[in-house]
């Protein structure tokens, strides 16, 4: 999703924009800007950080590869000329325009985020959301003083994976595929959602029966709220105002939870229970998916009452939704249990028009698994519209299909799992996001413990992560 922060860029002149953007390595800046290095960089090297010592403490050593000047007697700051040579030594560890070869960016960094195995000063920075480590990087990346007023740190889109088999929710950077944060202390963690601004993070836990709201840049838990029974999946406003959380528990809800108070505001009854729920491109509804009654249920988030509810002959599972040119919802492409393929719902019609099933080879995965239930699982549509994609437990593969005549275009086979004296299995893919740009696709391997990245021009796996126990639901934070 794209929050707050990222309207306020595209808000920006597009000179001013172009002055923000983030370098390539083969356009790095030919300098680094002193004046930003001193109003910006230079301060963090004085901050007293919770739990450590200051970075001037022990860097101002002779014996430091990276050395700070001694302050003068009863000084807050350096004098111009000391700034300067504090300058001279920190560019010597800094390759321009890559935070991500840089040493002084990379040995303070948590080994976890990404950093240095070890550093005798400690973990300074716990992930690269940390504000002090992104206003390094944006000096890395270029920017000066002199640049436009607004301009925002550049943050690769972060992808959050939930490890429903765990407690732990696992933070990817998309620019390296590499896992940047852990967040802990959510036991069967469910669906996954954010505030538009970027700073908080939903999660609803299972084992607790709660919405959880975390800090996005600590990754520490800030609130627990209670819901009305079990939560599954989870949507929020186009507004951000509230967090839509399907409720599980017979006869199934879904419970509105306002984020300016962080409490239950109220309880929808659906008499269904429900698995998955969307809030529409246009910010118009909440539909929800329920396995046990066969049925999608559309909630009218103007006056809080059901508009519709569609009955299907299958358990209706993860859903995706196209747009109309005007923004508002085409068609919804729902998975179904125990069909490999896809169900076409018109959203005007309120009917379901068309049928989809999957090739059939690849194949032969799914029944060692345990997964004949769901031979079709993931789907969703690039957020340039152009492609609709499904994952197959039955083929473990990922499937493409042009938008809007979804013309089959190709697959991309995904992670196999080999356990010792027996044939290899299937990866079990589980849900799907997207980078805003549309250039890659990220899938869950919830049997295989794993992301694969997914290049969605060549339909090749370009990364595959490890993370934690049996990870499913799926989610992309994105800012300019």
């Amino acid at each position: 999703m794209l929050g707050a922060a990222a309207l306020a860029f595209a808000a920006l002149p597009a000179s001013a924009q172009k002055s923000c953007q983030q370098p390539s390595p083969a356009q790095a800046p030919a300098s680094l800007d002193f004046a930003f290095y001193k109003s910006t960089v230079e301060p963090i090297f004085l901050k007293a950080r919770s739990g450590h010592a200051r970075c001037y403490a022990c860097h101002s050593e002779g014996n430091r590869i990276f050395h700070l000047e001694k302050l003068p007697p009863d000084a807050i700051e350096w004098t111009d000329e000391q700034s300067r040579e504090n300058f001279q030594s920190a560019i010597h560890l800094v390759v321009p325009g890559n935070p991500g070869l840089s040493p002084l960016l990379l040995h303070p960094l948590a080994p976890e985020a990404g950093g240095d195995a070890f550093h005798s000063g400690g973990r300074q920075f716990p992930s690269q959301n940390d504000s002090d480590w992104l206003a390094l990087a944006e000096w890395v990346r270029g920017a000066r003083e002199d640049s436009p007023s607004g301009c925002l740190p550049q943050v690769a889109p972060r992808i959050y994976v939930t490890n429903s088999a765990a407690d732990t929710v696992d933070v990817i950077d998309s620019a390296t595929n590499k896992i940047v944060q852990v967040i802990r202390g959510i036991e069967l963690p469910h669906g996954i959602n954010f505030s538009p601004d970027g700073t908080r993070v939903y999660v609803s836990s299972e084992s607790e029966s709660a919405l959880d709201v975390i800090d996005a840049q600590s990754g520490e838990i800030l609130r627990k709220i209670p819901l009305s029974g079990r939560p599954n999946n989870i949507s929020i406003t186009k507004d951000g105002h509230q967090v839509v959380v399907g409720i599980r528990t017979p006869p199934g809800a879904l419970d509105l939870v306002d984020t300016s108070t962080l409490t239950l505001a109220k309880t929808i009854p659906i008499n269904a229970s429900v698995h998955n729920v969307y809030v529409t491109p246009d910010g118009k509804y909440a539909v929800s998916g329920s396995i046990e009654s066969q049925s999608i249920t559309a909630v009218d988030l103007q006056s809080n009452e059901i508009a519709w509810q569609l009955k299907l002959d299958r358990g209706v599972r993860p859903m995706a939704f196209e747009r109309n040119p005007d923004g508002s919802t085409r068609r919804i492409f729902v998975q179904l249990s125990g069909f490999n393929g896809f169900a076409v719902v018109d959203f005007a019609k309120r009917a379901e028009v068309a049928r989809v099933k999957l090739p059939d080879q690849p194949g032969g995965f799914g029944i060692l698994e345990g997964r004949t239930g769901t031979p079709s699982h993931g789907i969703g549509v690039a957020p340039d519209g152009k492609s609709l994609w499904i994952g197959s437990t039955y083929a473990n593969a990922l499937f493409k299909y042009s938008l809007p005549n979804l013309t089959l275009m190709g697959h991309c086979p995904l992670p196999l799992v080999h356990p010792p004296g027996h044939a290899a299995t299937g990866g079990v893919p589980e849900w799907i996001t997207f980078t805003p740009d549309s250039k890659f696709v990220y899938v869950s391997n919830s049997g295989a413990r794993s992301i694969s990245a997914v290049d969605v021009q060549t339909l090749k796996q370009v990364a595959e992560i490890p993370v934690g126990e049996v990870p499913k639901r799926i989610n992309t934070l994105a800012f300019p």
